[in-house]
C-alpha cells in the first residue's frame, strides 16, 4: 500500500505539536513546602482511597500505576502544558534539558542486525580513541550490541556510564575488512540545542536553536561569536520547529539585542502578582539588523523572543503564525523520582499582549486547533488569519500587534504544496539520511578526495544516485512526483551526504538554497543594502 503524503502531513504535524510543549522558570514561590503540602479532606480521600485499594481489593493491583492515571487525569483537566514525568523518564528529560550526558559521543544507526557509526562528536571519546564513520561496534565489555531485537535506548544505556570509566568496544571497520579491540574512555558529550550556524552572506550570519535547556544560551553566544569574527553585522535567528524550554534562557538570549532596561516580558501568577524582566547593558547584538524565523511549531520560548522584538520594534519577524503558548511551568519533585511540571503564571509580551490560545474545551480541542489552522487556509494565506480587535496593541512606534493564539510575523510565509511538505518530512524524518548512508557505507572513498569547500561549491548529485533515491523509496511505498521534485530532492541528498561527512553547519548551508523563509531574508535584505550602497556613494559625492 502506497503511502500518499498529500494526506497525512497535517496529521503528522499535530502528532508531533501533541508530543508537548514544556516551559521551564526558575520562578519564586511564597509557600513553603510545610503550607503546599498540609493534610486536607481531598488528599486524604485520595491516600484513603490508594490504601483501600493496597490492602483490602480482592486482587492485587499496582497501585504505582494506579497513582499515575490519577495524577494524569488530574493535570488533563488543568491545561495542556501542566505534565507528569514518571519517574523512569526523569534522566532522559533531565539529560534533554540539561544539554549533555555521559558517553562516548557517536551518532548511530541501528543498521541491519549492527550499530553503524554515522559520525563520531568531534575531539569526543569515541574520535580520540580512533572511531571513524562507518565502523560497526559489534560488542561493549561484555554485551553483545549485534542482533535484531536491540531498540535504541538499550544500546544507548549500554554505551554510558560514569564520566571517566572505560568501555572495551569489539569494532568491525568494513572498509579494512578486520575487527578490532579499543578502549574508550566514557566523558561528557553535549546535546546541542544551536543546531547549526553558518554565514548566509558575506554579512549575514544565521543561527538555528532547536530548543532552550541549560546549554544553549552558552552555544549561542559561542556561536554568534564566531560569526561576529566572520563578518556578520546582521543575523538571522531560526525558531522554527522550536518547541521551547528555560524561561530563563529565552531573557538571556533577548538581552543580546534589547537595549538596557528595555521589558523583554512579564509574567503573573494567580495571586495577581507581577514580575517585570528588563534587558541589561551586557547585549552583543544591538543596533544591528536581525531577522526572527518562526513557523505554526514555534512556541513558548520561542514565542518569548519573538514577541519581545516585535513589540520593541526590534528587527523583522519572518514566517508563519507560532504556537500560541503563554504559559509558564515549574518543575516539581513528588518525592518517588518523578515529578510534575505546573502552570504556575501566565507570560505578558512587553506591550501586554498574552499569546495563549485558549483550551477551554480541554487537550483534544487544543491540539485540533493546531490542524484546523491548515484546513482553513491560515498556513497558505495571511488574510485567512483571524484576529480579535479586542485583543488589539501597539508597539511605541505605532505598528499594531494582536494577541491571542501566537506571534503573527510581520512578514509572512506560506507553507509549501503539501508534496513540497512531504519531502521535508522524508528529510526531517531521517530517510534520505538512511538512504546516503547505505550510499556511503558501500564505498565512503569515493569522497575522500574532496574538502568541504569544494564539496559545497562543486559536487552535483548525479542522476545516478537519484535514480536510485527513487527506486529505494518506491520500494518503500513512498508515493511522489519524484523528477517534479528533482532539484530540490538532489539539493537534500547532498545535504545529506554533507552532514554525515562534515556536520550540520554544511548540511544546513546546503539546505538554504530550498529554503523560502531563507530566500525572502535575502529579499528583505536587498533595500538594507541598496540603501548601504547609496550612502557611500552619497559620502563620496
Amino acid at each position: 500500500m502506497q503511502k500518499n503524503y498529500n494526506y497525512i502531513w497535517p496529521t503528522v504535524l499535530a502528532a508531533a505539536l501533541a508530543l508537548g510543549f514544556f516551559l521551564g522558570g526558575k520562578l519564586n514561590f511564597n509557600d513553603t513546602p510545610e503550607r503546599l503540602f498540609s493534610t486536607n479532606s481531598k488528599k486524604g480521600k485520595l491516600n484513603r482511597l490508594i490504601d483501600y485499594i493496597d490492602y483490602e481489593y480482592v486482587d492485587e493491583i499496582d497501585t504505582d500505576s494506579i497513582v499515575d492515571v490519577t495524577v494524569n487525569n488530574i493535570l488533563e483537566k488543568l491545561d495542556p502544558h501542566s505534565v507528569y514525568i514518571p519517574k523512569e523518564d526523569m534522566s532522559k528529560v533531565s539529560e534533554n534539558m540539561k544539554g549533555d550526558f555521559v558517553g562516548i559521543g557517536i551518532n548511530f544507526y541501528p543498521y541491519k542486525d549492527s550499530i553503524s557509526v554515522i559520525r563520531t562528536v568531534p575531539d569526543g571519546p569515541s574520535y580520540l580513541s580512533g572511531i571513524k564513520a562507518g565502523d560497526r561496534i559489534l560488542m561493549a565489555d561484555n554485551d553483545t550490541l549485534y542482533g535484531k531485537n536491540l531498540s535504541s535506548d538499550v544500546i544507548v544505556e549500554k554505551l554510558k556510564g560514569k564520566q571517566g570509566t572505560t568501555v572495551k568496544l569489539k569494532v568491525y571497520r568494513k572498509e579494512e575488512d578486520r575487527t578490532f579491540m579499543v578502549k574508550v574512555k566514557r566523558g561528557i558529550v553535549p546535546i546541542k540545542s544551536v543546531e547549526s550556524y553558518y554565514m548566509l552572506t558575506q554579512d549575514i550570519g544565521y543561527i538555528k536553536v532547536n530548543r532552550f535547556a541549560e546549554s544553549t544560551f552558552k552555544e549561542f553566544k559561542a556561536a554568534l561569536k564566531d560569526l561576529q569574527k566572520q563578518g556578520a553585522t546582521k543575523l538571522t535567528l531560526d525558531l522554527r520547529d522550536n518547541p521551547g524550554g528555560y524561561l530563563g534562557i529565552a531573557e538571556q538570549m533577548a538581552d543580546e539585542f534589547l537595549k538596557d532596561g528595555k521589558l523583554i516580558l512579564f509574567t503573573k501568577n494567580k495571586r495577581g502578582k507581577i514580575n517585570n524582566i528588563h534587558a541589561t547593558d551586557k547585549g552583543s547584538f544591538e543596533d544591528k539588523p536581525i531577522y526572527v524565523l518562526i513557523n505554526e511549531r514555534s512556541a513558548s520560548a520561542s514565542e518569548i523572543i519573538a514577541g519581545a522584538l516585535q513589540d520593541n520594534d526590534i528587527g523583522t519577524i519572518v514566517g508563519r503564525r507560532s504556537f500560541g503558548k503563554g504559559l509558564v511551568q515549574r518543575e516539581m519533585d513528588l518525592g518517588d523520582g518523578s515529578a510534575v511540571r505546573l502552570t504556575v503564571s501566565r507570560y505578558y509580551t512587553p506591550t501586554g499582549r498574552s499569546i495563549q490560545k485558549t483550551y477551554k474545551n480541554g487537550v483534544k480541542d487544543y491540539y485540533q486547533r493546531f490542524t484546523d489552522r491548515f484546513h482553513s487556509g491560515e498556513l497558505v494565506s495571511l488574510d485567512s488569519i483571524k484576529v480579535v480587535d479586542s485583543l488589539k496593541f501597539t508597539t511605541p512606534k505605532g505598528k499594531v500587534v494582536y494577541g491571542g493564539g501566537g506571534i503573527i510575523p510581520d512578514v509572512f510565509v506560506p507553507i509549501g504544496s503539501n508534496e513540497e511538505e512531504a519531502v521535508e518530512i522524508l528529510d526531517s524524518r531521517g530517510f534520505i539520511s538512511y538512504f546516503i548512508f547505505e550510499h556511503l557505507d558501500e564505498d565512503r572513498q569515493r569522497y575522500a578526495d574532496y574538502s568541504k569547500e569544494e564539496f559545497m561549491d562543486d559536487f552535483k548529485v548525479d542522476d545516478i544516485l537519484f535514480e536510485r533515491f527513487i527506486e529505494y523509496a518506491i520500494s518503500r511505498d513512498i508515493n511522489l512526483r519524484f523528477y517534479h521534485y528533482e532539484t530540490s530532492l538532489k539539493l537534500f541528498l547532498k545535504a545529506a551526504i554533507a552532514e554525515q561527512l562534515y556536520g550540520p553547519n554544511v548540511y544546513a548551508n546546503i539546505k538554504s538554497g530550498a529554503d523560502t523563509m531563507l530566500n525572502q531574508v535575502l529579499e528583505l535584505d536587498k533595500p538594507l543594502v541598496n540603501q548601504g550602497e547609496a550612502e557611500k556613494i552619497e559620502a563620496s559625492n
